[in-house]
């Protein structure tokens, strides 16, 4: 970074460094490469293949025997009374 001063006191600082130069400079290697593969002076060689043949088998199971105990649950309605508590507004002369 190199930061400089203009004539009206204002600091400029001026941002570069290695990061933008590398990243350049790979961009200007990509672009090589491409143009060689385009052009055909780079050319690669690509054999064809093939995924081996793979036997698979497989015996089906059995779901393990379970012998459970549990509670039986009754379910029922009963009438009962609730007293209920009343509600109101009191007025207080207001219109």
């Amino acid at each position: 970074m190199a930061d400089y001063r203009t004539t009206d006191d204002r600091v400029v600082v001026k941002r570069g460094g290695a990061g933008r130069t590398i990243a350049i400079l790979l961009g200007i290697v990509a672009l090589v490469a491409v143009v060689l593969f385009a052009t055909g002076f780079w050319s690669a060689d690509v054999k064809e293949g093939a995924l081996p043949d793979v036997d698979i088998s497989a015996k089906g199971g059995a779901l393990p025997k379970v012998d459970v105990d549990s509670k039986e649950v009754v379910v029922g309605t009963k009438k009962t009374e609730v007293e209920v508590p009343t509600v109101g507004v009191k007025d207080n002369g207001e219109k």
